[in-house]
């Protein structure tokens, strides 16, 4: 694991993991790098995997005085793959991480390889909303009762009962401040003029009972960006990912390979 020094001089930590084509992993908000614990090893098998920690989470410095944008996170991102000398790389965003993949495929079409996008919407006014409890528990995630919701919003019981690390990683890290300023980033976006204009292969995986980025807006990505495909598993919530595991990381994995650097 390192560091790059952006270009206002916050420095964003990364790692890498594996080789073949470079994958660059985007978390979701206000999440740090272990939210790819039991996922980037099996991503790593035939690709280089670099994870990233946005400003204000996991290793990465947190400044708190101007508000965060989606655009800024996709600078960052670019600037660790400038840092690693990674000319092109597919890109994996998960929730408000596949935003910011909508963004940086938009602002750099010629860095991005295949995008896949999970558990994600296209922002603005015609994103699906979710449930008013969903957004409750984000803005209570770091009491117990709301982290408590946080992990039902993820997972079956059953399967965060059996698996309590998943459910640990997939908690808010960094200061509470730096938490409402993703919250407003990612809230604050719009992507209707971006998607028609990526030009990059597109998967958009979603969990069929995802209430926190309820399924419409999987169907709503996937038609708007050109020659998109749809990959909907039944049964699953937002953290897909996880729990689905197995199948999530082969079809992500099938995809990519057929769409090499």
């Amino acid at each position: 694991m390192s560091h790059v020094t952006a270009a206002d001089g916050t420095r964003i930590w990364y790692d890498t993991l594996g080789e073949g084509d470079p994958l660059l992993l985007l978390n979701g908000q206000s999440l740090d790098h272990g939210m790819w614990e039991g996922v980037r090893a099996g991503l790593a098998a035939g690709h280089r995997v670099v994870r990233v920690d946005f400003r204000g989470t996991g290793g990465s410095d947190a400044p708190l005085g101007e508000p965060y944008t989606l655009e800024l996170f996709a600078e960052d991102a670019l600037a660790v793959l400038d840092a690693l000398e990674i000319p092109r790389a597919h890109v994996y965003g998960f929730s408000m991480g596949g935003k910011v993949a909508q963004v940086f495929a938009s602002a750099a079409p010629d860095r991005v390889g295949a995008l896949v996008l999970g558990s994600t919407g296209p922002g603005g006014a015609d994103e699906v909303e979710r449930p008013a409890s969903a957004t409750l528990a984000l803005r209570r995630a770091n009491t117990a009762a709301g982290r408590d919701a946080i992990a039902e919003l993820f997972y079956s019981p059953a399967w965060a009962s059996a698996h309590p690390e998943a459910v640990t990683g997939i908690l808010p890290h960094g200061p509470l401040r730096a938490q409402r300023l993703h919250f407003g980033a990612s809230t604050g976006y719009d992507g209707r003029d971006l998607l028609p204009g990526i030009q990059a292969p597109t998967l958009v995986v979603h969990g069929e009972d995802d209430e926190l980025t309820p399924v419409g807006n999987a169907a709503l990505l996937a038609g708007r960006i050109p020659g998109a495909r749809l990959l909907v598993l039944p049964g699953m919530r937002h953290g897909y990912l996880h729990e689905d595991g197995p199948k999530a990381t082969r079809e992500v994995l099938d995809f990519l390979a057929g769409h090499p650097l």
